[in-house]
């Protein structure tokens, strides 16, 4: 039985992710292999449909699922979905399947099965989804825009985000602090934190109590 593995390793959140365990291995299952991933990890690269399958037979104790693209990515909504609908719960079906009792799953700000924003509703859809599927213990973590360094192509959207982030957050207060921005440093230190917690049930984390679990 693996202890922790991690899909969706290549984006911001996964690579921080892996760093965050430090010298604790982990196994990372992937479309490609990881740059400059240190020995003590284990790799899996395969083809998404072969995910379910390798997923159940590593048989991990916690689930971390960093998956996610945006629509201008994946060129069209039904593309998004594919990747940030059918495949997380792809993957958690895998893993329900080989007796995972925990998954961490990187959800969004705002996630909601009701909501009018395409991004948001697939977001809340797939939450939904997840919680359906019984996990023993459920975190689901909403981070608002995401700082750090991306693999890739600059995006000139996201960078003028970032430019003017500074700004926004010191704006936002009360309710509204869930929707500042957060280092995807501190995102990953808290899924590593979450990773070595027992207990049950469904638990979401926001800004605040993300930065808490971080510490």
């Amino acid at each position: 039985m693996s202890d922790a593995l991690i899909v969706g390793a290549t984006g911001l959140i996964g690579r921080a992710v892996i760093n965050a365990f430090g010298s604790s291995g982990i196994t990372i299952v992937t479309r490609r292999p990881v740059e400059g991933l240190s020995p003590h990890h284990a790799e899996r690269v395969a083809s998404p449909d072969n995910w379910p399958d390798i997923i159940a037979a590593e048989n991990p104790a916690v689930l971390i699922c960093c998956l996610g693209t945006t629509i201008r990515q994946a060129g069209s909504q039904a593309a998004f979905r594919a990747v940030d609908h059918d495949l997380i719960l792809a993957a958690a079906r895998g893993a329900r399947q080989g007796g995972t009792a925990h998954m961490i799953v990187v959800s969004s700000v705002g996630a909601s099965a009701k909501a009018g924003n395409f991004y948001l509703r697939t977001k809340g859809e797939t939450e939904d989804g997840l919680r359906a599927l019984g996990f023993d213990r459920l975190d689901l973590i909403r981070p608002g825009l995401l700082l750090g360094d991306r693999p890739g192509p600059p995006r000139l959207g996201e960078g003028l985000a970032t430019i003017a982030a500074p700004f926004a957050d010191a704006l936002l207060h009360g309710s509204f602090r869930r929707y500042r921005s957060i280092q995807g440093a501190t995102v990953a230190a808290a899924i590593v934190n979450l990773a070595e917690q027992g207990g049950s049930g469904v638990h979401i984390h926001e800004n605040d109590a993300i930065r808490a679990l971080a510490d």
